[in-house]
């Protein structure tokens, strides 16, 4: 098998090539996925030679070729699918990485042990059963790597590695449909009960300067539109769907809004810190971790919708407020949550497990 190797830079100091595989199993749209193809791309540009293998998806597929790479696709099917794990051993056997990162249990349970290292990656509390074979796991949240070495998972092959989000600063503002003079809360993510949009519709009862836009979709969207005619905002509230353009929705925002029942990270808090937006968040647990209450970002109870309006009203009354919370927050998002500084941990660490 190949090694790692070290290669000049333009300013003549070295840096080191490894050879590594990223296998992901996952659905068309989510937070993980997404950013396996924003590390993906990453490592890629960093010079390590990636090996991409994921899901049939001819979207992903195109984005991941779109930056220099090209992905293996197989099928990552369900019990009765007995071609996915040979083709995958074979295809690992031909790249020759040093390391392997299987992201979530369907990657995992696939993934085959071989002459490399193999790393588990959780963006949430899985069941670690899947994991059985991983020489390492990894969380993108502290709690989640204390959940893990409290289910009985070794310590020091368990990991905190974050994620990074894009550089949202700047954007030029989205057009949106509303009226001139009401205050803009963006709200982003599936529209899932987990997601809490119907707290943040409460709570527009006792905001009536404001409009929310809330951007997704999901099973939830009839019965959401249903309780915001209920409760006499359906005039303050928006649903665009889901949205590209996530930069622009940011840049036309008072404040973002958080008000999740269960979230394990929160990448929407980092692109709102990004943006230099202000955050209003219930107190789930990515949420919770990642905001100092107060200095970058507001917390209120899970659940609650009056603690939710009070909250989105200290900011949108206090422009001295908005733009101490926005600025701390990008400060944040530069020091540890950016391209950069992220990358460098996961070099780091896929260089320490290769060499172990």
């Amino acid at each position: 098998m190949a090694a790692s190797r070290d290669t000049n830079t333009n300013d003549g100091g070295l840096i080191q090539i490894m050879k590594l595989a990223q296998v992901m199993a996952g659905s068309p749209a989510g937070g993980a996925e997404l950013f396996y193809e924003r590390l993906t791309a990453a490592l890629g540009r960093a010079g390590d030679e990636v090996t991409a293998i994921i899901r049939r998806d001819p979207a992903r597929a195109e984005r991941l070729r779109a930056v220099g790479l090209q992905p293996i696709e197989l099928r990552f099917g369900g019990p009765l699918d007995v071609l996915t794990g040979p083709r995958l051993g074979r295809a690992l056997r031909a790249a020759e990485p040093r390391v392997v990162v299987a992201w979530m249990n369907r990657a995992a349970r696939f993934t085959p042990n071989g002459d490399w290292v193999l790393v588990g990656r959780l963006g949430g509390y899985y069941d670690l059963s899947y994991y059985r074979r991983c020489d390492h796991l990894v969380g993108n949240t502290r709690d989640i790597v204390d959940w893990i070495v409290g289910q009985g998972w070794p310590a020091d092959r368990t990991h905190y590695l974050p994620n990074f989000v894009d550089d949202l600063a700047d954007a030029r503002p989205a057009a949106l449909p509303v009226p001139t003079g009401r205050r803009i809360l963006l709200g982003l993510g599936r529209l899932h009960r987990n997601k809490g949009f119907d707290v943040l519709i409460r709570a527009m009862r006792a905001l009536p300067d404001a409009h929310a836009v809330i951007a997704g979709e999901g099973p939830e969207r009839g019965a959401l539109e249903a309780l915001a005619r209920e409760t006499g905002v359906a005039d303050r509230v928006s649903f665009p769907g889901w949205r590209a353009d996530t930069a622009a929705l940011f840049a036309a925002a008072d404040v973002f809004v958080c008000c999740s029942r269960h979230e394990p990270l929160g990448n929407m808090v980092l692109e709102a810190w990004s943006a230099r937006r202000p955050v209003v968040a219930a107190a789930a647990q990515g949420p919770k971790e990642l905001i100092v209450p107060d200095e970058t970002g507001i917390l209120v109870p899970i659940d609650d919708s009056d603690r939710l309006a009070a909250g989105i009203r200290r900011v949108l009354d206090n422009a001295e407020t908005t733009k101490r919370l926005a600025e701390a927050g990008r400060r944040r998002y530069e020091a540890d949550f950016a391209e950069a500084p992220v990358v460098a941990r996961w070099r780091d660490f896929l260089t320490t497990v290769e060499k172990a």
